[in-house]
């Protein structure tokens, strides 16, 4: 029932229904005469029309209004967590779940301000961390160059080249938190293109089997696809994401002999691709946080195993905005696999 109508039915039970009871009063009354009319005995009639009036004001105009006003101090006080609640279904009831709506978004918004906050401290800390242990080494390494320590052309050539290293890691930290900006922001232009996946993640496969060989790692490739098998990517972008998942390997490893395997496989609508390495695994209650924002699963932060934490991030939202999905399993002392899908290319879909 609507607002508008409710005034009216207030305003004939008021006006009307007194109107018609006095006027018959009047007519049959004998002698019919205005002193009659308004007799004691009319008295209590109108006062209850004029109880139902306050009655009718208060619980449909007043009461809400001051219900408002209580939720409008609690949002002015920083309080959201409430509920208004229902009262009717006019223009009033409306204003109440247009409010409440109101309150809903805002709590969300404070919530997510919370979490951003609480990520760009988390950031700030693993800048400060990662940005001190090369700058301290370039620092100690830099006095020793000009306190003459490196008397001899060897000496002289490793502090050089380990200057040069961490510099290098310092570029690499900027970059991928550039890069991670842009990203979040939706900034960077994708470039999609229909490529043969064996022949694109072959090629793939080669670039990470002389890297993980640099660094003492085997390499495992396993292709299940057949050779006709197309996606659209943008190929710069997934190489990010499959170098982003091998650096994760060579970072956690803990064995003698790290391994890294990278399988394709036919997963109907899409291309699967697995790497699993066999490194000392994540923890349970880490695994389901891994491609949050800045987490990270080495508490003690140490210089080996360091990063800024938004690897598995960048890769997260590199694979959603190709329209596929990535997750991981992992055993303690055992190793991690990461899985992520890539869609098929359209035509062979449609030729399927």
């Amino acid at each position: 029932m609507t607002l508008k109508l409710k005034l009216i039915i207030i305003f004939f039970v008021i006006v009307f229904l007194p109107g018609c009871y006095m006027f018959f009063s009047a007519y049959y009354a004998c002698p019919r005469s205005l002193e009659q009319i308004w007799s004691w005995y009319n008295i209590p009639i109108i006062i209850f029309m004029i109880a139902v009036m306050i009655y009718g004001s208060n619980r449909i105009i007043f009461t809400p209004i001051k219900k408002l006003r209580e939720a409008t101090h609690n949002i002015k006080d920083g309080n959201l967590d409430f509920e208004i609640g229902k009262i009717s279904g006019d223009e009033i009831g409306q204003l109440f779940q247009d409010f409440e709506e109101m309150r809903v978004r805002l709590k969300i918004n404070a919530e997510e301000k919370m979490v951003y906050d609480h990520e760009n401290k988390e950031l700030i800390s693993n800048i400060s961390h990662d940005l001190k242990t090369p700058i301290m080494a370039i620092k100690g390494y830099s006095e020793g160059l000009l306190d003459g320590v490196a008397d001899t052309s060897e000496k002289m050539e490793h502090y050089l080249r380990t200057i040069y290293n961490k510099a290098n890691e310092m570029d690499r930290l900027i970059n991928e938190l550039a890069l991670y900006s842009k990203i979040d922001a939706n900034q960077i232009p994708y470039n999609f293109t229909p490529l043969l996946a064996t022949g694109f993640f072959g090629d793939c496969a080669e670039e990470l089997l002389l890297d993980l060989e640099a660094k003492g790692m085997e390499f495992i490739y396993n292709n299940e696809l057949t050779d006709d098998c197309r996606v659209v990517v943008d190929p710069e972008q997934i190489r990010r994401v499959i170098n982003n998942i091998s650096n994760n390997a060579v970072k956690y490893n803990d064995k003698n002999q790290g391994t890294l395997k990278m399988t394709l496989k036919d997963a109907g609508n899409f291309i699967q691709v697995e790497m699993a390495d066999n490194g000392k695994g994540i923890f349970k209650q880490d695994l389901p946080y891994i491609f949050n924002r800045f987490y990270r699963t080495d508490t003690s932060r140490n210089s080996s195993s360091g990063g800024s934490g938004i690897g598995l991030s960048i890769a997260k939202k590199i694979i959603e905005e190709h329209g596929g999905s990535i997750w991981a399993t992992s055993e303690e002392g055992i190793g991690t696999t990461m899985y992520f899908v890539i869609q098929k290319h359209k035509e062979e879909l449609a030729n399927e």
